[in-house]
């Protein structure tokens, strides 16, 4: 059981896990999950950790689909320059590996949006805290366990 999974439980939120064989060589982990899950790719979100103005991470949750907007999260977050976190940021903030970031179960709390894309669907499917685990739940549930807010941070791929 991944933190994430037990954030969950704790909070009594509903959710269904997804598990499925992980390909080492696969490049994608997000599209990884779409095929395997035989799901919409819009409803698979994937966890990108930013480093805020060098003073802080924040998490962003948005469609595997679509590419992360620095400069339109950067305009939610009031900040000056925003940039993808160093790896190793990453996973000693996180607790979790690269490809198996959970917006969940985090070891401390970050600042999170989700990408206002959400707020249309029943269910989103993210990160269940390791490759080949994934946990589909409404976007309403993510907000209310992370305090997280809605905006819209994608741009065109």
């Amino acid at each position: 059981m991944t933190p994430a999974v037990k954030q969950l439980n704790k909070l009594t939120l509903a959710y269904q896990l997804h598990h499925y064989q992980h390909d080492a060589n696969c490049k994608s982990f997000g599209l990884e999950a779409v095929d395997k899950l035989k799901v919409s790719a819009e409803m698979v979100f994937k966890t990108l950790v930013v480093d805020v103005d060098n003073a802080y991470l924040a998490v962003a949750i948005i469609p595997v689909v679509k590419q992360l907007s620095l400069k339109k999260l950067a305009k939610t977050l009031n900040a000056k320059k925003i940039k993808m976190a160093d790896a190793n940021k990453v996973q000693n903030s996180t607790g979790y590996v690269l490809g198996g970031v959970s917006p969940l179960g985090q070891k401390k709390p970050l600042v999170t949006v989700l990408d206002q894309s959400a707020e249309v669907l029943n269910t989103i499917f993210i990160s269940g805290g390791k490759r080949g685990l994934e946990i589909e739940l409404s976007p309403e549930n993510i907000i209310l366990s992370l305090q997280a807010i809605y905006a819209d941070i994608t741009g065109e791929v």
